[in-house]
């Protein structure tokens, strides 16, 4: 099924605005600046974020100027986010290409990610509306904040699933979250209305990203990282989570340790991979994934009535659980 042609349906003209505009933020006359904005831009990506902003925004009301600008302001913040992350995490790719960093080096990307996160300042103050500038401003906070709490996590020595949704929501469900609220906000929906729409960003976020997780045990050049990718950074996600827990093993205890202290090899990571799969580790992440698509679908059936807003965030949440990459 094409999702992505059902979930762009209502808001196609929509979206070429937001494009336009986005792609406008990441232009500049100077040479170096202009360069690597061209490198980011390059990058294009689904739009995941700015199309629920928008039919969020739809479905309370209608896609406006406020609702544009607010959605390139929290674009053009997770961009900066990414280029500052791939700094940290020493990456030299960012979505098959390489990054900002890799291309040039540490000091441009910092000062490009500055520039692009000024530059969603801008864009943010333009909505001329208080709450959607005080949103965006938590959300960075939020971002900031989960990526240290991922750093000690790998330091504790607690392996714990609750600091695992923790961290996903200070990551990734924080983004979820606050494009379903600024959308619904952009559109004037009530308070009440703007909470219900947060949840629903929230559980469509931690889903997100367990699917990624699931991703990292599976070796696939079509996702476009190798298999134990986030235990070879320290990470320990859902699927291997649920089995030391569960089905407890010295053995595994050590090298999961290992993983936190950052000193683990490919093939202790492989050990790993495979131990969560005969544990049971990737059907009780799929099982939790249902129970937030459930949670998902809830909402849409509760507080969306246009029929092509709903066919459209139900391909949504359906691509999000059944996307191959």
């Amino acid at each position: 099924m094409d999702y992505l042609n059902l979930i762009k349906h209502p808001i196609e003209h929509d979206l070429l605005d937001f494009i336009e505009l986005f792609n406008e933020a990441l232009t500049h006359d100077d040479g170096l600046l202009s360069q690597a904005l061209t490198h980011i831009r390059q990058r294009g990506g689904k739009r995941m974020r700015p199309m629920l902003i928008l039919l969020t925004a739809k479905n309370y009301g209608q896609v406006s100027a406020v609702t544009q600008h607010a959605a390139v302001g929290l674009e053009l913040l997770h961009t900066a986010s990414l280029v500052h992350d791939d700094v940290v995490d020493e990456s030299s790719e960012r979505r098959g290409q390489a990054s900002v960093n890799a291309t040039y080096d540490n000091k441009v990307a910092v000062l490009v990610g500055d520039f692009i996160l000024s530059t969603a300042l801008l864009h943010v103050s333009k909505t001329g509306n208080q709450r959607i500038v005080e949103y965006l401003a938590e959300l960075g906070r939020t971002l900031a904040a989960g990526e240290i709490l991922q750093l000690t996590n790998i330091q504790n020595q607690e392996i714990s699933e609750e600091v695992y949704y923790q961290i996903i929501k200070n990551k990734t469900a924080a983004l979820f979250e606050a494009c379903a609220s600024i959308g619904a906000l952009s559109a004037g929906a009530s308070d009440d209305d703007v909470k219900r729409a947060a949840q629903f960003g929230q559980d469509l976020g931690i889903m997100f990203q367990i699917r990624d997780d699931i991703f990292d045990y599976y070796d696939s050049k079509e996702i476009g990282k190798p298999t134990g990718n986030d235990m070879a950074e320290g990470k320990l996600t859902l699927p291997v989570i649920y089995a030391l827990n569960n089905h407890r093993m010295d053995s595994m205890m050590t090298l999961a340790r290992k993983v936190k202290s950052g000193g683990v090899n490919a093939d202790e990571i492989a050990v790993l991979v495979e131990y969560a799969k005969q544990a049971g580790g990737i059907e009780y992440a799929e099982r939790r994934m249902q129970d937030f698509r459930a949670k998902c679908q809830q909402y849409i059936d509760e507080n969306v009535k246009q029929d092509d807003i709903k066919k459209a965030l139900t391909a949504y949440v359906d691509f999000v659980i059944e996307r191959t990459k």
